[in-house]
C-alpha cells in the first residue's frame, strides 16, 4: 500500500510521519508522476487558495479531480476539506469540488479562534482530541453524505463513497485512530478492487 500526501504546503510532514508510524509507505505528491501507483491520497491542512493554484499550475488538477472520481480513497483535513467541497459559502471558486459538501472557511476565525477538544467520530470513537487552526466547517451535506461528526452545532467530519473530510488536525495529535480508519479506507478499496 501507498498513500500519498500533497505536499505544497500545510501539514504534510505530520501527516507523512503519522503514516509511517504505523508502517504505512508514504509519499510527498509534488508532480504528477508522483501520483503513479498511490492506493490513497491526503490532502493536508494549509491555505486552500494556495493550493488550488499549484494544484493548476503543476498540472495535477486534472489527474487528482480524475482519480477521485474514479474511486481514488482521499482524505481532506482542513484545506483538504475546502480543497474537495462543491460550494464554498460566499465565495465561487471551485477546486477539487468532488463532493457534495458546502463549506465555510475560516468558520472559527483567525489564529486566536483556533482550539483543542475532543468529541465522539462515527466509525472511529469516543474522545478523538482534534485541533481546529483557522478551521472551516461544513455548512451543509447533500445526498450520499454521511456526518461523521459536529461539535458546538457545527459538522467537522463527513464521508461520501470514497472521500473523507476533517475540520481539524488529527496529524497535530498522538491519536492516530482517524489514520488507522482512513489506511483501513485504503485497504477495503485495494481488496475490491
Amino acid at each position: 500500500m501507498k498513500i500519498g500526501v500533497l505536499a505544497m504546503q500545510g501539514a504534510y510532514r505530520e501527516h507523512i510521519s503519522m503514516l509511517k508510524d504505523l508502517d504505512v509507505n508514504a509519499i510527498e505528491i509534488r508532480n504528477k508522476e508522483d501520483l503513479t501507483g498511490i492506493d490513497g491520497l491526503i490532502i493536508p491542512g494549509g491555505e486552500s487558495t494556495t493550493m488550488g493554484k499549484l494544484i493548476r499550475a503543476l498540472d495535477l488538477y486534472n489527474d487528482l479531480k480524475e482519480m477521485i472520481e474514479e474511486g481514488l480513497p482521499v482524505w481532506g483535513t482542513c484545506a483538504g476539506m475546502i480543497l474537495l467541497a462543491k460550494i464554498i459559502y460566499n465565495d465561487d471558486t471551485k477546486h477539487l469540488a468532488t463532493m457534495n459538501i458546502e463549506v465555510v472557511r475560516n468558520a472559527y476565525g483567525r489564529q486566536l479562534g483556533s482550539f483543542n477538544t475532543k468529541s465522539y467520530v462515527k466509525g472511529i470513537g469516543e474522545d478523538i482530541e482534534m485541533v481546529f487552526i483557522r478551521a472551516p466547517y461544513i455548512k451543509s451535506v447533500g445526498e450520499g453524505v454521511d456526518v461523521l461528526s459536529i461539535v458546538d452545532e457545527n459538522i467537522v467530519a463527513a464521508m461520501e463513497k470514497n472521500m473523507i473530510v476533517t475540520s481539524f488536525h488529527p496529524e497535530l495529535t498522538n491519536d492516530n485512530r482517524v489514520h488507522k480508519y482512513f489506511i483501513n479506507m485504503v485497504k477495503s478499496n485495494i481488496d475490491n478492487n
